[in-house]
């Protein structure tokens, strides 16, 4: 692999990954791209979702948002894209995202040099294609990013994630919370209902956090989990605070840069949690917490182990035990001795 020639380079365009989850792991590398070019703009392309979790963001310029269920859907729409990017002359493009869309859509917009890992039989279409190897692919996702980058020449700059909110947004949710202790519990999971632990034990969990431990809790997620929610709230003894599906991706974000605890799936909010440092107990089964585990230091892990996980599927085929094994108990064991960590021993055990 040939490194980058970064003599002439004063426009970059990065194409940014569709998950929040997986944005949020690359911005360790989007950091490193900004630490090796500090004088060059850098423009992030991705879509509607993303676009706002990165608006603003300290290591990027701008963003350009590519909606293929709006202006950019179809043929037609990806051939728009590409004649607009055209017009923006970017001297360099790196593709996080592995869809051979991606390399079509930098091609079309005759950027010269494109890099990227060679993924989705797109390799011909990049100047500078990365070979993925067995290692790569066993790296935990932001170790992914940087390795590629490593490949360029560019050094990482960092490890830890890192999102933004504004003095705005602090604000808001501060007066949405008001005082006192909280607990986010993130109940759903937009990749698949594999993931996703119980709403009746996410609500005898969050019962407990407030008699035994102090803690209001307000249910976080998207629109699609409002059914999760209303369940959960419906099962408790203490009144939540129901956030979900009544919030956009920045007053998310917010909410949780807020609060003192998250209780969460494998999802994207964990890993907006872990970018602004959240203590986070995080319920793991059909995916692999080796790849895509929060990159934070306050972090307790619960899984279970068993013959068929990680499986990486979207539904469970069989009896779903990688979560049904985890217990209530088992969360608040893993609240309880998160919180020793972070408070010392002056919180109330279970006994």
């Amino acid at each position: 692999m040939r490194e980058l020639d970064t003599g002439h380079i004063r426009k970059i365009l990065v194409r940014s990954t569709n998950w929040i989850g997986d944005a949020v792991m690359t911005t360790p590398a989007l950091g490193s791209i900004r630490a090796a070019f500090p004088s060059s703009e850098i423009v992030l392309a991705s879509n509607p979702v993303v676009s706002e979790l990165m608006s603003p963001h300290p290591f990027c310029d701008r963003v350009i948002v590519y909606d293929k269920r709006g202006p950019h859907r179809g043929i037609g729409g990806l051939w728009k894209f590409s004649r607009f990017l055209a017009m923006e002359r970017f001297d360099l493009t790196i593709l996080f995202q592995n869809a051979i869309e991606a390399a079509i859509i930098v091609k079309l917009a005759r950027i010269k040099t494109r890099a990227g890992y060679s993924t989705d039989g797109r390799g011909m279409l990049l100047t500078h294609a990365i070979r993925v190897t067995k290692e790569a692919r066993r790296l935990h996702h932001t170790q992914y990013y940087l390795n590629m980058l490593a490949e360029l020449g560019i050094p990482p700059a960092g490890q830890e994630v890192r999102l933004q909110c504004t003095d705005e947004e602090k604000n808001w949710a501060g007066s949405i919370l008001g005082p006192g202790k909280w607990a986010a519990i993130n109940p759903g999971a937009a990749y698949g209902a594999a993931k996703r632990w119980y709403p009746e034990r996410f609500g005898q969990v969050a019962d407990a956090l407030a008699f035994d431990f102090g803690y209001e809790s307000v249910l976080v997620g998207g629109p699609g989990e409002a059914a999760i929610g209303a369940e959960i709230e419906s099962r408790m003894r203490s009144k939540p605070l129901n956030l979900i599906g009544r919030t956009s991706v920045r007053q998310l974000m917010a909410v949780l840069a807020s609060v003192q605890l998250v209780i969460t799936n494998d999802s994207g909010p964990m890993h907006v949690a872990a970018a602004f440092g959240r203590p986070i107990v995080g319920l793991f089964g059909p995916t692999d917490h080796s790849a895509t585990s929060p990159l934070c230091s306050r972090f307790s892990l619960v899984r279970k182990e068993t013959e068929c996980a990680p499986c990486l599927k979207r539904q469970c085929p069989t009896d779903h035990r990688c979560m049904a094994d985890i217990s209530v108990n088992d969360v608040l064991y893993a609240v309880e001795t998160l919180l020793r960590s972070e408070e010392g021993d002056n919180v109330r055990g279970r006994g």
